[in-house]
C-alpha cells in the first residue's frame, strides 16, 4: 500500500495553511492515520510552555500513533525541552535537495521532513531565528555608532602616517607600544617659523607623531633695524599660536613645553609680546637661552648620528641665530647625545637677519661672498680645537634647518617637498656645492617657482646657503647628513626621557610577560 506521505511535495511559499491548496486534505489524512482529529492532538496555540507541560505527561497520552511513527523515523527523538531546542535549531539548518546523506536517509525521507517542518510552522511552534551576519547584528551597529567620525588630517600627519605603521588600540597590550594616553607636545616659536608637534612615545628613544603644525610667521621681520617686534609680525605669530592652542585643547596632553627663541630674546618688547600671547591664546611660552637651544637641536637629531661616527658638527641655521655644536663621542656613547657636546656657539645671525642686511631677493656672486665672509668672521671667534679624523667615517656634518632640507629637495628634483625622502639623506661635498651654485644662478622668480622653495623662502634660501658655506669652510667634511627635525623633536625626546616613559614601559612589558 502506498505511503500517503511518500509522494512529491507541492511547492509553496509562506507558512500559512491558506497558501496551500491541499492543506485541508493533508490534515484529514493525518487525522485518519492517528485515529483522531489533528486539532484535538495539537492545539493551535502551542508554545514552548505547552511543550514543557506535554513532556511532563506520559507519551501514551500526549502522542498520536502518527506522531510516534514520525519520531521513530527521525531516530526516536523525544519531546523533552533540550530536544525541542535541538529541533528548533534543525529547522533553520539548510538541507541538501539532491544526493544521499551520510546517515543513509532516502530522498523520500527528506521530503517527509520538509513536509513536517512546514506543518510544525502551522502548529505555531516558534522557530529559532537564523544568526544575523556580523554586519547586521545590533551590537555591531551600536559599536559603529560609537566610533568617532573621521577627522581631517593635516599634511604633516599624513606624511607621518605614511612613514609609520598605523597603531590600533588593541595592539598596545603586548607590543612595543606604550599606553595610548601618553601624549606630549612641543612648540617652537622662532624668528621665521611657528611649529607644533604632538607625539606619543613608542619604542625606546622613539615616538609617533599624532598631530603637527607649521607656519612661516616671520616674527623677526624688521627686528635688526628697529630692535622691536613689529605689530604685523606679532599679529601673524598670534594667529598661528591660536591654531596651536586649539590643537592642544582638543587633546589630553600629559606634558608640554612651549619655547621662544632668538626673536623674543633680542626684541625689546619680547616679554611684552609673550604676555599678550597668554591673554589672547592662553599659551605660556618660555624664552630659552642659546645653550639650551643648541642642546635641544642635538637631542632632536641624535638618531641620525651613526654608530661609526666619532666626531660630529651639528648646526641649526635659524631665522635670527645659528647654533653650532661640536660633538665628540669616543668609545663610550651616552644615551643622550647632548652629553657628548664639548664646544658650542650661537651666532647672532640667521636667514632673516642676514638677508635683510645684504638683500635676499637679488643676490649676485659678490653679494653672496660678502654674506659668507661676515659669517666666517663670526666663526673665527669660536674657540674650538681642530677635529682629528683618523679614518673615513669618523667625522661628518649634520644640518637641521630649512636651508639644508631645501638643498636636498632641489638635489632630488622633487615635484613637491617630501619629508620621507629628505630626512636622513646624505649629500656629498660636491653635491652641496653644485646645489648652491644652481640656486645662485637662479633669479628670484625661478627660486619662488621651485616647489621645494616657494615664494615664502625665495628671498631667504641664499642667505642660508651663505651660512652653510661658512660652516663648511671651517669644518671641511666629505659628506653631510640632512635632518628634517630639530628643536621640537629635542623637546619631546627630553620630556619623555625625563618622565621615564620608555623605562616604565619596559617594566610593564616585563610584568606582562611574567603574568603570561
Amino acid at each position: 500500500m502506498e505511503d500517503p506521505e511518500g509522494g512529491a511535495r507541492p511547492q509553496f511559499d509562506g507558512a500559512s495553511a491558506a497558501g496551500r491548496k491541499d492543506g485541508k486534505k493533508s490534515r484529514r489524512r493525518k487525522g485518519k492515520r492517528g485515529g483522531q482529529s489533528r486539532s484535538a492532538a495539537h492545539p493551535a496555540s502551542h508554545d514552548l510552555a505547552g511543550h514543557a507541560g506535554e513532556a511532563a505527561r506520559p507519551k501514551e497520552e500526549t502522542e498520536s500513533p502518527a506522531r510516534k511513527r514520525k519520531r521513530r523515523r527521525r531516530g526516536g527523538r523525544g519531546t523533552s525541552q533540550p530536544d525541542i531546542a535541538a529541533q528548533h535549531q534543525a529547522v533553520v539548518q539548510p538541507v541538501a535537495s539532491h544526493g544521499a546523506r551520510p546517515d543513509g536517509d532516502s530522498s523520500s525521507s527528506r521530503r517527509n521532513r520538509r513536509k513536517h517542518r512546514s506543518k510544525r510552522g502551522l502548529q505555531g511552534r516558534p522557530l529559532a531565528p537564523a544568526p544575523a551576519p556580523p554586519s547586521a547584528r545590533p551590537e555591531h551597529h551600536a559599536e559603529a555608532a560609537l566610533r568617532p567620525a573621521p577627522r581631517e588630517v593635516s599634511d604633516a600627519e599624513a606624511a607621518n602616517r605614511r612613514n609609520r605603521q598605523p597603531v590600533h588600540e588593541e595592539a598596545w597590550a603586548g607590543s612595543d607600544q606604550p599606553w595610548p594616553d601618553e601624549l606630549y607636545a612641543a612648540l617652537d616659536l622662532g624668528t621665521n617659523n611657528c611649529r607644533l608637534l604632538i607625539a606619543q612615545p613608542t619604542r625606546p628613544g622613539q615616538f609617533r607623531v599624532v598631530d603637527a603644525f607649521s607656519r612661516i610667521v616671520r616674527l623677526g621681520e624688521g627686528l635688526a633695524a628697529s630692535g622691536r617686534l613689529s605689530d604685523e609680525a606679532m599679529e601673524r605669530a598670534i594667529d598661528a599660536l591660536r591654531i596651536c592652542a586649539s590643537k592642544l585643547r582638543n587633546r589630553e596632553i600629559r606634558r608640554m613645553r612651549l619655547i621662544a627663541t632668538e626673536a623674543c630674546r633680542q626684541a625689546n618688547n619680547g616679554e611684552e609680546f609673550l604676555k599678550r600671547v597668554v591673554v589672547e591664546t592662553g599659551l605660556e611660552l618660555e624664552i630659552i637661552d642659546r645653550e639650551t637651544e643648541a642642546r635641544l637641536a642635538v637631542s632632536g637629531c641624535s638618531s641620525l648620528v651613526g654608530r661609526e661616527a666619532r666626531s660630529v658638527v651639528l648646526f641649526d641655521i635659524g631665522g635670527g641665530s645659528s647654533e653650532i655644536a661640536v660633538i665628540r663621542i669616543g668609545d663610550n656613547r651616552f644615551a643622550r647625545l647632548a652629553n657628548h657636546i664639548t664646544h658650542w656657539t650661537s651666532l647672532p645671525v640667521g636667514v632673516v637677519t642676514l638677508s635683510e642686511r645684504h638683500g635676499g631677493r637679488d643676490v649676485t656672486p659678490d653679494v653672496f661672498e660678502g654674506m659668507v665672509s661676515e659669517v666666517a668672521n663670526m666663526l673665527s671667534n669660536f674657540d674650538c680645537p681642530e677635529i682629528e679624523i683618523a679614518e673615513d667615517g669618523d667625522f661628518h656634518l649634520i644640518g637641521t634647518s630649512g636651508t639644508v632640507t631645501t638643498l636636498a629637495g632641489v638635489h632630488l628634483d622633487l615635484p613637491r617637498y617630501d619629508r620621507r625622502k629628505v630626512d636622513g639623506i646624505w649629500l656629498s661635498d660636491d653635491e652641496v656645492s653644485a646645489m648652491q651654485a644652481k640656486l645662485l644662478s637662479w633669479n628670484f622668480e625661478s627660486r619662488a617657482a621651485n616647489p621645494c622653495i616657494g615664494p615664502d623662502r625665495a628671498d631667504l634660501v641664499l642667505a642660508g646657503c651663505a651660512i652653510l658655506e661658512a660652516i663648511r669652510r671651517r669644518w671641511p667634511s666629505p659628506r653631510m647628513r640632512v635632518a628634517d627635525r630639530g628643536l621640537r623633536e629635542g623637546l619631546l625626546t627630553d620630556m619623555m626621557a625625563d618622565d621615564g616613559v620608555w623605562r616604565r614601559h619596559r617594566n610593564r612589558r616585563g610584568q606582562r610577560a611574567n603574568k603570561g
